[in-house]
Parts: C-alpha cells; sequence; structure tokens
C-alpha cells in the first residue's frame, strides 16, 4: 500500500480506479453536500466536460463531484460512470421529475505509456469513475495512482499528490493534483524539486535547492522534446471550507495557478491542458482582507502537491 493522505476538511473524500493494463485511471473528489465550483484553464490542449458550466455567468454554481481521469478524451467517460454512482444515491440538481448529479470532468494524456490501449469497442472509464466512487474515503493515496498512474513528466514518473495549508483567520485549503506535465518539476538534471522553497515538514524529501546552482537550470526540459499541442497536462482541484462565492473561487483558481508555475518548468505550453478547479464546502466565513491569503496560500499548496504527487509515484 502507498502513502496516504489524511483530508482536514469535513464533507469531502477522494477515491482511486486503476486499470494496471491500460496503465490509466480515474479519480473522483466528492462532496457529502453540493460545492461551489469554479474552474480556471490556462493549458492550450484541454480536454473537459461541463467546465463550461462553471462560469459565474450561468445558473447552477453547485458540483456534486469533480472527475479527472487519464485517457485523453476517452476518459471524459469516467464523469458517466461517477454520476452513475451518484444518481444511485439521489443526488443532483432536482428538476421533476429526476435529478441530475453535476459531475465536471477533465483529462490528461497517457496513451503513449505502454499501457494496452486495445481495449474493445468501449474504453474502460466509465467503469473506473464508478468504481473511483466506491473506493472513496478520507485517506486517499498518493502517487501513480487513480487519474496520475499511467503519468509521466520531462524526467520524472507522474502522480497524484496533496497537499494543505490552514489560515491565521480559520478555514482550511487542501491542494490536489494529478501531474502529466510536459515540463519537469525538477531543476535542470538534478533530483531537487523546483518547489523547494515552498515544503513543509520533508514532505518531498527535503532535499532543498541544488548548490551549485546547475548552469544548465534555464534550458527547457521536455516530454520527448514535445513542442506541440496535447499528450500531456496536469489537473488541479483546490478544496477549502471557507465561503465562497462563484466568481470568488474563479479568482482562487487563477490565484492557484502560481503553484503549477512554482513547480514545474516549463509550464502552461501549448503541449499542456493544464487546468484546476476550485470547490467551497461554504462552511466557514472570513472578511474579505484574508482573502487574498487564501489565494497565496493555494498556490503554494498546489506547489506542494505536485511535488508530493511525483516524489511519492518515485518513491512508491
Amino acid at each position: 500500500m502507498g502513502v496516504s493522505y489524511k483530508i482536514s476538511i469535513p464533507g469531502v473524500h477522494i477515491g482511486h480506479a486503476t486499470d494496471t493494463k491500460v496503465r490509466s485511471g480515474a479519480t473522483v473528489c466528492l462532496f457529502d453536500q453540493p460545492a461551489i465550483a469554479a474552474v480556471h484553464i490556462m493549458g492550450a490542449a484541454p480536454g473537459t466536460r461541463e467546465t463550461e458550466l462553471l462560469d459565474p455567468e450561468y445558473t447552477v454554481d453547485h458540483v456534486d463531484a469533480l472527475v479527472l481521469s487519464g485517457g485523453s478524451a476517452f476518459g471524459l467517460d469516467a464523469a458517466s460512470g461517477v454520476q452513475a454512482w451518484l444518481r444511485e444515491q439521489g443526488r443532483g440538481v432536482p428538476l421533476e421529475p429526476v435529478r441530475i448529479p453535476i459531475a465536471p470532468c477533465a483529462i490528461l494524456f497517457d496513451m503513449r505509456n505502454g499501457g494496452d490501449k486495445d481495449w474493445g469497442r468501449y474504453p474502460p472509464y466509465r467503469e473506473l469513475g464508478y468504481s473511483a466512487c466506491l473506493s472513496a474515503n478520507t485517506d486517499p493515496q498518493l502517487g501513480a495512482i487513480g487519474a496520475a498512474f499511467g503519468a509521466q513528466t520531462a524526467t520524472t514518473r507522474g502522480g497524484f499528490g496533496m497537499a494543505s495549508a490552514e489560515l491565521e483567520s480559520g478555514g482550511c485549503v487542501l491542494a490536489c493534483a494529478a501531474v502529466n506535465a510536459a515540463g519537469s518539476p525538477m531543476v535542470g538534471d538534478s533530483h531537487h524539486f523546483w518547489a523547494a522553497p515552498f515544503e513543509e515538514q520533508n514532505e518531498f524529501g527535503g532535499r532543498g535547492y541544488p548548490h551549485p546552482w546547475p548552469t544548465d537550470a534555464r534550458v527547457a526540459r521536455t516530454k520527448s522534446g514535445q513542442r506541440v499541442a496535447g499528450a500531456n497536462t496536469t489537473l488541479g482541484i483546490v478544496i477549502t471550507d471557507i465561503n465562497l462565492t462563484a466568481a470568488q473561487a474563479k479568482r482562487i483558481a487563477i490565484s492557484a495557478h502560481d503553484g503549477f508555475s512554482r513547480a514545474l518548468y516549463p509550464v502552461h505550453t501549448p503541449a499542456d491542458g493544464d487546468l484546476i478547479f476550485v470547490a467551497s464546502t461554504k462552511k466557514i466565513d472570513i472578511s474579505d482582507e484574508h482573502r487574498l491569503d487564501l489565494g497565496v496560500l493555494a498556490g503554494n499548496a498546489m506547489a506542494r502537491a505536485i511535488a508530493r504527487g511525483v516524489y511519492e509515484a518515485e518513491s512508491g
């Protein structure tokens, strides 16, 4: 069994499902009660389902779940499996005589990782999404698992990571990342993480920055030397118990992308579909001046989650 991470925000569960033959998987974040949500996309090659719904100008601003999956466009089927599970629980927007579960989904590209993609008529992701719901808990595993099982970066194995931070004013922010970047989480050809200044309690090895500094650190290392769209993507979810509107959640998603820039180089490239979901369980109110702190901590936690995911995948 791999290393797990204790979720400190009540009402949030995360589950993984992995297909070792296909070398892919799905990850779901379930909310006991509908959560306010938003998304911000900064990569040039995203693959998504129902993300347009999360624009603050539209009517439905709550979600029942958020879904991450491997499999490129095939992986969008994972949301159907999650919807099926949510429907069995009686979840969703009530539109008589039915309820419509809301489960936005984003995918990464893991189709060249050596797994058997000859799955027949239908891809396995719908069932992987359903299975991820069945496994959801408050101590999800980190590393090479779920949506990040077959993930890779330019210089390392990819992985699923998590990190959290507490606000002095109250409340918590939790970052999750499925790392499959075109770029590298490491400084040059070293084993030192770009995210080193933000590390807490040696969570990804306590290696610090390299000394002396590599002379070629500024050289952009990319997966197979890619310069074209597709075949990568890092996916993030930021969850907080602080009460946010959809518009405020959108601003936090934008700030959280700073964490991508602190942990990966290069990032937000034409070959990535990088995006971050933000979800609020709306339990704690804070003053407006403390919302800046939330954005800062979201970026810091996301940088740590990216490095932690790679570290656990490499260590596992």
